[in-house]
């Protein structure tokens, strides 16, 4: 090494503001958590599986000439103008499995947003205020927890009139449980933070500090919590409507759709297949994309 001459070595040239410069674009939490959800290829497909089921419920039924509860004693199967066929009764049931998606959509969603405002509000109060509340509010979510959600559904469909909104009320009155706790434990974590403890310093109230502050910083848990209720509810209302206890005739959701097919399996095996496959796909769907928002929105990956 000494006998290499001096004059072979060029002194790189610094400038000073380079070193300011950020090599790269720096992200937020959402837009770094959007771009990863969009790098998760199963995600995705979920999201466009979803996307498609929801647009078919909406447009389909629309532009059908024929009615999903208007009967027809000629039963006709597959077919170019009947595209699933018909039922029992000769209604079709291409225009049934769509406005049954509608229904079982807006149960399944429906459910998943009053869990989200229940869930929200409970566990962010438990959790803030700590102490004698906090015992007290969880107890009665733990004695909620106890007795079977199923039991609970079926006894207040039983005494309530069936309906649409006395699944989702039926639904509802357990289901927030496990968003509240969920909640209650970001809650925890959160409320001693520098940025909670300056804000209730400078004189802030506690519906400012749980929804300005708190709340903002725990809802990736919380979308994800939510997203992965909505399958849950989907299947309970085909689940409820399957025994009978679901949305009154002439009404169609999957369940009922599946009730009805079940015994006509051997000779129609698609009355079944259509309304089951449907619910499985919707479930899938949206259980991939609560997975995908979990991975995306999980602090510990990124980069």
């Amino acid at each position: 090494m000494q006998n290499i001459p001096k004059n072979m070595f060029e002194p790189a040239a610094a400038n000073a503001g380079d070193a300011e410069k950020i090599s790269k674009k720096s992200l937020s939490l959402w837009k770094d958590a959007m771009l990863r959800f969009r790098s998760n290829k199963l995600a995705m497909v979920g999201l466009i599986i979803i996307v498609l089921i929801i647009l078919m419920a909406i447009f389909a039924p629309m532009f059908s000439r024929y009615d999903y509860s208007t009967t027809n004693l000629l039963n006709a199967d597959n077919s170019k103008d009947h595209w699933f066929g018909t039922d029992d009764l000769g209604r079709d049931i291409f225009v049934r499995t769509w406005v049954g998606a509608r229904i079982s959509i807006f149960i399944g969603v429906a459910a998943a947003v009053l869990d989200l405002l229940i869930g929200v509000i409970w566990g962010s109060i438990s959790g803030f205020r700590g102490g004698r509340t906090d015992e007290i509010m969880m107890r009665i979510a733990d004695i909620l927890w106890a007795v079977p959600s199923l039991l609970m559904v079926i006894l207040l469909m039983v005494v309530l009139p069936k309906g649409l909104f006395t699944i989702i009320i039926a639904m509802t009155i357990t289901g927030w449980i496990n968003m509240a706790r969920i909640v209650r434990g970001q809650v925890l974590q959160l409320k001693n933070q520098e940025y909670v403890l300056a804000s209730q310093t400078l004189g802030a109230k506690t519906s400012r500090l749980l929804f300005k502050h708190i709340v903002p910083n725990a809802m990736g848990s919380i979308l994800v919590t939510m997203t992965l209720t909505v399958p849950t509810a989907i299947f309970t209302e085909a689940f409820l409507s399957y025994l009978g206890l679901g949305v009154p005739a002439p009404l169609a959701s999957w369940g009922t759709m599946a009730s009805d097919g079940l015994p006509a399996l051997t000779y129609y095996p698609w009355r079944l297949f259509f309304p089951a496959g449907f619910i499985c796909i919707t479930m899938f769907g949206f259980n991939v994309v609560g997975d995908g928002l979990r991975d995306a929105l999980d602090p510990k990956l990124r980069k």
